[in-house]
């Protein structure tokens, strides 16, 4: 490793460089061109970060680049040559280099123009913000920061290089980027960026679905996602992207009968990161699912808020509502399907606990509560723990005291039966031979019977289990005798149904 000990005026910073990195500067300098590395691996060396993703600018074309490192990388692609980058992978890291760019964009296109430069300050220029405008220039290891980076990052701050409409226009997700980075590394916005975030906030939507989808989930799973969300919601931003949670700032009634629904879901939402886990436990941390579902628990509070006599406020099926909307807009995102049922579920989920009052459950009940939460159990119990934001001190307790009591009651269940996996006492097979029916409908009905008694009554034994399938069987059409055909007399139907075959 080589160590760069760096000076600026109020720090000095220590960090290292892997070989791999002076190797790579070494061979382009030695055919006559420049590298550094630039952006994100550069800030995070300042941060204490290390990185597998290094990111390089040069001089040469790519050809050139390709001429310089086919034989010196593990192995090389060129999926990003249209836009000037060459990618290529050696000694475990994965490496991009890119042709020096100008300041260029269509402002109407979803994509940046590509025009290729020749100066690595005009390179940084049209970088996204300054602490990721920063190069190492290679061998040598001269920090190169023509914007003020290192000061920025001092000063926990983002700013862009040139004005933010500029960086704005040359690619609008970069206003997302803002957020995201205010969310992973906890720092304050520029003024001239939140007011540019502001005005050209509209220009997202020409930004792909995909694109805004990955920002939001990194900004979700920062360290500060509160201050992430806060920003795209108080420059507008949020309003084309999660246009749901703007909703919550709901107008308070002149009696303030009700909380602020925002600023509680962003509770919510920093107190179920909170109770997240090491890798080894039951949620590790960052859990995007999670997050997510405690972010947008409530959105179905604005369509389902009602005004009921004597002051009270009333959002009946907000749970359901919410369900609904927090799926449509994640389909909205491109979000997989298997993310949107997980979240969705538990915004339906979330408001069940508070069926457990002072005389809890019925063991069924409890049986339901795990068997509806499936895999998502463990996340369910820690989004309606951080659910509770009062100021009432004993009602915060009582309801914390009460869901310890429904997961002592959960695990004392567990003891004795099996709820991960809630199956009827007898299989489709078991059913199909005793009732001797072939697969269909039918035996799904009578599964779904002995589902519902599983629940109801816990663990049967086989005699009892078939003694109730054969009684639920008698009550059903398919188990009594044929009607007569019209021409048929029911004497005759007995007549033919004791007649000797022929």
């Amino acid at each position: 490793m080589a160590h760069v000990h760096h000076k600026t005026e109020s720090h000095t910073v220590d960090f290292q460089v892997d070989p791999v990195v002076l190797e790579l500067g070494q061979r382009f300098v030695d055919a006559g061109h420049e590298l550094s590395l630039v952006g994100g691996p550069v800030r995070d060396l300042f941060l204490g970060r290390t990185s597998p993703d290094l990111d390089f600018t040069t001089d040469a074309t790519p050809d050139q680049t390709v001429a310089l490192i086919k034989k010196w990388a593990d192995n090389y692609w060129e999926i990003g040559r249209a836009f000037g980058t060459i990618g290529m992978r050696k000694a475990g890291f994965q490496i991009e280099i890119t042709t020096y760019r100008a300041e260029a964009y269509d402002p109407e296109s979803r994509k940046p123009v590509v025009a290729f430069g020749a100066s690595l300050t005009d390179d940084l220029l049209r970088r996204d913000f300054t602490i990721n405008a920063m190069a190492l220039r290679l061998p040598s290891l001269e920090l190169i920061d023509p914007f003020g980076g290192v000061r920025d990052l001092h000063g926990s701050v983002l700013a862009t290089p040139g004005s933010p409409e500029a960086s704005f226009s040359d690619d609008p997700l970069r206003m997302m980027r803002a957020a995201r980075f205010a969310s992973q590394l906890g720092i304050s916005v520029h003024d001239d960026v939140r007011l540019a975030m502001s005005q050209m906030a509209e220009r997202i939507t020409i930004i792909s679905a995909e694109r805004v989808r990955d920002e939001l989930v990194k900004l979700i799973c920062g360290a500060n996602p509160r201050t992430g969300v806060d920003l795209l919601v108080d420059t507008g931003l949020a309003e084309y992207v999660l246009p749901e949670v703007s909703a919550l700032r709901l107008e308070s009634d002149e009696h303030h009968r009700h909380k602020d629904v925002y600023q509680h879901s962003l509770q919510v939402l920093e107190q179920a990161a909170a109770l997240e886990t090491d890798a080894d436990g039951d949620v590790p941390a960052p859990d995007f699912v999670l997050r997510f579902a405690a972010l947008m628990h409530d959105v179905g509070k604005p369509a389902t808020r009602r005004f009921e006599p004597g002051g009270a406020v009333s959002f009946r099926h907000h749970d359901m509502v919410g369900s609904k909307l927090t799926a449509k807009r994640m389909k909205t995102l491109r979000f997989d399907n298997d993310t949107i049922k997980a979240v969705a579920r538990l915004v339906e989920l979330h408001m069940r606990f508070y069926g457990y009052g002072d005389a809890g459950w019925s063991d069924s009940a409890v049986r339901r509560y795990v068997t509806d939460a499936g895999p998502l159990l463990e996340r369910l119990h820690r989004l309606t723990r951080s659910d509770v934001t009062t100021r009432n001190q004993r009602k915060a307790e009582r309801l914390a005291f009460a869901y310890d009591d429904l997961e002592a009651r959960i695990a004392a269940l567990r003891e004795q039966e099996s709820l991960d996996a809630v199956r009827p006492d007898l299989d489709g097979a078991r059913i199909m031979d005793i009732l001797g029916l072939k697969p269909g409908p039918v035996v799904g009905r009578a599964y779904k019977f002995l589902l519902e008694e599983r629940m109801e009554h816990g663990p049967l034994q086989p005699d009892d289990a078939e003694a109730r399938l054969l009684a639920w069987w008698a009550q059903q059409p398919e188990a009594a005798p044929p009607v007569p055909e019209a021409d048929e007399s029911p004497a005759d139907v007995e007549l033919s149904a004791t007649e000797e075959p022929k």
